[in-house]
Protein backbone atom coordinates (compact mmCIF):
# COMPACT_ATOMS: atom_id res chain seq x y z
CA UNK A 1 0.00 0.00 0.00
CA UNK A 2 2.84 2.36 0.92
CA UNK A 3 4.48 1.61 -2.47
CA UNK A 4 1.28 2.57 -4.34
CA UNK A 5 0.98 5.85 -2.39
CA UNK A 6 4.57 6.71 -3.27
CA UNK A 7 3.96 5.96 -6.94
CA UNK A 8 0.78 8.02 -6.92
CA UNK A 9 2.59 10.93 -5.23
CA UNK A 10 5.39 10.75 -7.83
CA UNK A 11 2.86 10.65 -10.66
CA UNK A 12 0.97 13.67 -9.32
CA UNK A 13 4.21 15.55 -8.72
CA UNK A 14 5.34 14.82 -12.26
CA UNK A 15 2.06 16.05 -13.67
CA UNK A 16 2.26 19.27 -11.67
CA UNK A 17 5.83 19.91 -12.83
CA UNK A 18 5.03 19.18 -16.47
CA UNK A 19 1.95 21.44 -16.36
CA UNK A 20 4.13 24.24 -14.98
CA UNK A 21 6.66 23.70 -17.77
CA UNK A 22 3.94 23.81 -20.42
CA UNK A 23 2.46 27.00 -18.94
CA UNK A 24 5.78 28.89 -19.09
CA UNK A 25 6.31 31.55 -21.77
CA UNK A 26 8.26 30.15 -24.75
CA UNK A 27 11.68 31.67 -25.38
CA UNK A 28 12.02 34.85 -27.41
CA UNK A 29 14.08 32.94 -29.95
CA UNK A 30 11.39 30.31 -30.41
CA UNK A 31 8.69 32.98 -30.77
CA UNK A 32 10.96 35.03 -33.03
CA UNK A 33 11.37 32.07 -35.34
CA UNK A 34 7.67 32.30 -36.14
CA UNK A 35 8.35 35.75 -37.64
CA UNK A 36 11.02 34.46 -40.05
CA UNK A 37 8.59 33.70 -42.86
CA UNK A 38 8.08 37.42 -43.46
CA UNK A 39 10.85 39.20 -41.52
CA UNK A 40 13.66 36.75 -42.33
CA UNK A 41 15.97 34.69 -40.14
CA UNK A 42 16.58 36.49 -36.84
CA UNK A 43 14.52 39.42 -38.16
CA UNK A 44 16.68 40.26 -41.20
CA UNK A 45 14.16 40.68 -44.01
CA UNK A 46 14.80 39.50 -47.54
CA UNK A 47 12.46 42.32 -48.64
CA UNK A 48 11.12 44.25 -50.34
CA UNK A 49 7.90 45.20 -48.53
CA UNK A 50 8.74 43.76 -45.11
CA UNK A 51 11.04 45.60 -42.70
CA UNK A 52 14.07 44.18 -40.99
CA UNK A 53 13.30 44.04 -37.27
CA UNK A 54 16.69 42.74 -36.10
CA UNK A 55 18.42 45.26 -33.87
CA UNK A 56 15.38 47.45 -33.21
CA UNK A 57 14.93 48.63 -29.65
CA UNK A 58 12.87 46.56 -27.27
CA UNK A 59 10.54 49.50 -26.59
CA UNK A 60 9.98 50.15 -30.29
CA UNK A 61 9.04 46.50 -30.88
CA UNK A 62 6.65 46.42 -27.91
CA UNK A 63 5.02 49.72 -28.92
CA UNK A 64 4.60 48.52 -32.52
CA UNK A 65 2.99 45.24 -31.43
CA UNK A 66 0.63 47.07 -29.08
CA UNK A 67 -0.35 49.47 -31.86
CA UNK A 68 -0.97 46.57 -34.26
CA UNK A 69 -2.99 44.74 -31.63
CA UNK A 70 -5.19 47.76 -30.86
CA UNK A 71 -5.60 48.71 -34.52
CA UNK A 72 -3.86 52.08 -34.04
CA UNK A 73 -1.23 51.10 -36.59
CA UNK A 74 -2.48 50.01 -40.02
CA UNK A 75 -1.40 46.66 -41.39
CA UNK A 76 -2.29 43.93 -43.80
CA UNK A 77 -1.77 41.00 -41.43
CA UNK A 78 0.19 42.22 -38.38
CA UNK A 79 -2.97 43.28 -36.54
CA UNK A 80 -4.26 39.72 -36.61
CA UNK A 81 -0.86 38.26 -35.75
CA UNK A 82 -0.24 40.65 -32.82
CA UNK A 83 -3.54 39.67 -31.21
CA UNK A 84 -2.25 36.11 -30.85
CA UNK A 85 0.55 37.01 -28.43
CA UNK A 86 0.47 37.77 -24.71
CA UNK A 87 2.36 40.76 -23.28
CA UNK A 88 4.96 38.36 -21.88
CA UNK A 89 5.49 36.76 -25.28
CA UNK A 90 5.80 40.17 -26.95
CA UNK A 91 8.40 41.18 -24.34
CA UNK A 92 10.35 37.97 -24.97
CA UNK A 93 10.34 38.57 -28.74
CA UNK A 94 11.30 42.22 -28.25
CA UNK A 95 14.34 41.22 -26.21
CA UNK A 96 15.31 38.59 -28.79
CA UNK A 97 15.09 40.96 -31.78
CA UNK A 98 16.87 43.78 -29.92
CA UNK A 99 19.85 41.42 -29.45
CA UNK A 100 20.09 40.50 -33.15
CA UNK A 101 22.45 42.21 -35.57
CA UNK A 102 20.75 44.35 -38.21
CA UNK A 103 21.83 43.38 -41.74
CA UNK A 104 20.94 45.71 -44.60
CA UNK A 105 19.29 44.14 -47.62
CA UNK A 106 21.11 44.03 -50.93
CA UNK A 107 19.40 46.67 -53.03
CA UNK A 108 20.26 49.20 -55.69
CA UNK A 109 19.79 52.91 -55.09
CA UNK A 110 20.40 56.02 -57.14
CA UNK A 111 23.71 57.50 -55.92
CA UNK A 112 22.82 61.05 -56.94
CA UNK A 113 19.48 60.90 -55.15
CA UNK A 114 21.09 59.26 -52.12
CA UNK A 115 23.65 62.08 -51.87
CA UNK A 116 20.86 64.68 -51.85
CA UNK A 117 18.86 62.50 -49.45
CA UNK A 118 21.80 62.45 -47.01
CA UNK A 119 21.62 66.24 -46.77
CA UNK A 120 17.87 66.10 -46.18
CA UNK A 121 18.36 63.48 -43.48
CA UNK A 122 20.96 65.63 -41.72
CA UNK A 123 18.69 68.67 -41.80
CA UNK A 124 15.32 67.13 -40.99
CA UNK A 125 15.69 63.62 -39.57
CA UNK A 126 19.03 63.18 -37.77
CA UNK A 127 17.80 64.50 -34.44
CA UNK A 128 15.52 61.48 -33.93
CA UNK A 129 17.03 58.97 -36.39
CA UNK A 130 20.61 59.37 -35.21
CA UNK A 131 23.81 58.12 -36.83
CA UNK A 132 22.47 58.45 -40.36
CA UNK A 133 19.31 56.51 -39.48
CA UNK A 134 21.16 53.48 -38.07
CA UNK A 135 20.35 54.12 -34.42
CA UNK A 136 17.52 52.25 -32.75
CA UNK A 137 17.50 54.52 -29.71
CA UNK A 138 14.69 56.91 -28.76
CA UNK A 139 12.13 54.49 -30.17
CA UNK A 140 12.46 55.97 -33.64
CA UNK A 141 13.22 52.77 -35.54
CA UNK A 142 16.08 51.92 -37.86
CA UNK A 143 15.79 53.51 -41.31
CA UNK A 144 19.25 53.05 -42.83
CA UNK A 145 19.44 49.80 -44.75
CA UNK A 146 15.69 49.15 -44.73
CA UNK A 147 14.09 48.10 -48.00
CA UNK A 148 13.19 51.12 -50.13
CA UNK A 149 9.68 49.86 -51.08
CA UNK A 150 8.90 49.33 -47.38
CA UNK A 151 10.07 52.88 -46.59
CA UNK A 152 7.84 54.28 -49.36
CA UNK A 153 4.79 52.31 -48.16
CA UNK A 154 5.34 53.44 -44.59
CA UNK A 155 5.82 57.07 -45.56
CA UNK A 156 2.65 56.93 -47.66
CA UNK A 157 0.75 55.73 -44.59
CA UNK A 158 2.12 58.66 -42.60
CA UNK A 159 1.44 61.21 -45.34
CA UNK A 160 -2.15 60.13 -46.06
CA UNK A 161 -3.02 59.97 -42.35
CA UNK A 162 -3.46 56.18 -42.21
CA UNK A 163 -0.75 56.15 -39.56
CA UNK A 164 -0.39 58.89 -36.99
CA UNK A 165 2.89 60.78 -37.06
CA UNK A 166 4.61 61.92 -33.90
CA UNK A 167 4.31 65.73 -33.61
CA UNK A 168 8.04 66.38 -34.09
CA UNK A 169 8.13 64.16 -37.17
CA UNK A 170 5.08 65.84 -38.68
CA UNK A 171 6.55 69.32 -38.25
CA UNK A 172 9.91 68.35 -39.76
CA UNK A 173 8.36 66.33 -42.59
CA UNK A 174 6.01 69.16 -43.56
CA UNK A 175 8.97 71.57 -43.69
CA UNK A 176 11.00 69.14 -45.79
CA UNK A 177 8.12 68.36 -48.14
CA UNK A 178 7.32 72.06 -48.61
CA UNK A 179 10.91 72.74 -49.60
CA UNK A 180 11.85 69.56 -51.51
CA UNK A 181 8.47 68.02 -52.49
CA UNK A 182 8.00 64.41 -53.56
CA UNK A 183 11.45 64.46 -55.18
CA UNK A 184 12.96 65.13 -51.75
CA UNK A 185 11.04 62.24 -50.26
CA UNK A 186 12.39 59.96 -53.00
CA UNK A 187 15.92 61.24 -52.37
CA UNK A 188 15.57 60.54 -48.66
CA UNK A 189 14.36 56.97 -49.32
CA UNK A 190 17.29 56.41 -51.70
CA UNK A 191 19.67 57.61 -48.99
CA UNK A 192 18.29 55.11 -46.45
CA UNK A 193 18.29 52.30 -49.03
CA UNK A 194 21.93 53.05 -49.91
CA UNK A 195 23.18 52.68 -46.33
CA UNK A 196 24.76 49.30 -45.55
Amino acid sequence: MRQKKRQLALLIGGLVLSATAWAATPSGEMLGNTCAGCHGTNGNSQGPATPTIAGISKDYFVDAMKAYKSGDRPSTIMGRIAKGYTDEEVDAMAKFFAEQKFKAGMQVSDKGKAKKGAKLHDKYCEKCHEDGGTSSEDDAGILAGQWEPYLHYTMKDFMDGSREMPKKMKKKLEKMHKKAGDAGMDQLMNFYASEK
